[in-house]
């Protein structure tokens, strides 16, 4: 792949589910491709090793319990190094002081400890199959049509489960925001400021940075729009002909992490 000049490489991003992971799977070689990645990282470029953030939208669960599975899947992950949407959610309801109805999972709930939900007055969407039902989708409808704010943790079409695919949130967000003629405030992948959020405190500028997932759209896509390089992975949720779905194509295309890891060390340290 030929690309303009840039900078020397200072950050990698990581998606987690799909892309190191498969619900209670890991994706074969990911755990030994990461202790390599991160063993050459540490000696590399004189003593400034090259941060690595793993950026995730899931919502099915809080960061506590995704650090545990990842943990029991083998992965040597830092809590500090996940950066999730549900982060990036938790820091827009504080910025606007809003009192949301939470429609995510339950096993998600604990990122949003001692946020007030009495009386709501903003509406949150993650992946919540248990509240995405007529009662509840209603109640979400009746808060918008009275001004209640409208925000998506993120806008998945639909994600990998050991049984196939699965809808996202978001078609459940775009029908609510058909419904009530809104548009919502999205803040995990693909946007902008989830991608520099994720780097915030690195020292790191988009044009040092890689990302490496396996949603052509949200993971590569956004990336790329940010300024970054991107990597799309054929593991996950990813379809024959998906890096046709955006323009510019992604910087590659690999048929997993391993793989990913194996050319970054190669051609861009």
């Amino acid at each position: 792949c030929r690309m303009a000049a840039r900078r020397a490489l200072k950050a990698v991003l990581v998606d987690l589910s799909g892309t190191l992971h498969i619900e209670d799977s890991a994706v074969p070689g990911a755990q030994e491709a990461l202790k390599r990645q991160n063993y050459l990282f540490c000696i590399r470029l004189r003593g400034a090793p090259v941060t690595i953030r793993f950026v995730t939208n899931t919502t099915k669960e809080s960061k506590r319990d995704l650090l545990e599975r990842l943990t029991k899947l083998g992965f040597d992950i830092a809590e500090n190094e996940i950066f999730t949407s549900l982060t990036a959610a938790r820091n827009l309801l504080e910025q606007k002081q809003v009192r949301p109805l939470l429609l995510v999972d339950d096993k998600a709930l604990p990122d949003f400890t001692g946020i007030a939900t009495n009386d709501p007055n903003a509406v949150v969407v993650g992946l919540a199959p248990e509240h995405f039902n007529y009662e509840m989708m209603n109640r979400a409808f009746r808060l918008i049509l009275d001004g209640a704010p409208l925000i998506a943790i993120h806008k998945a079409r639909y994600f990998k489960k050991k049984s196939g695919l699965a809808l996202g949130p978001g078609p459940f967000v775009s029908g609510l925001e058909y419904a009530t003629d809104t548009k919502a405030t999205v803040v995990g992948k693909p946007e902008k400021t989830f991608f520099l959020e994720a780097l915030r405190g690195t020292d790191c500028a988009p044009e040092e940075a890689i990302m490496i997932g396996d949603d052509c759209r949200d993971d590569v896509g956004g990336a790329q729009d940010a300024g970054m390089r991107g990597i799309l992975v054929r593991t996950g949720k990813y379809r024959a002909a998906d890096e046709d779905k955006i323009n510019p194509a992604p910087y590659l295309t690999c048929e997993n992490f391993p793989e990913a890891v194996e050319h970054i060390l190669k051609h861009l340290l």
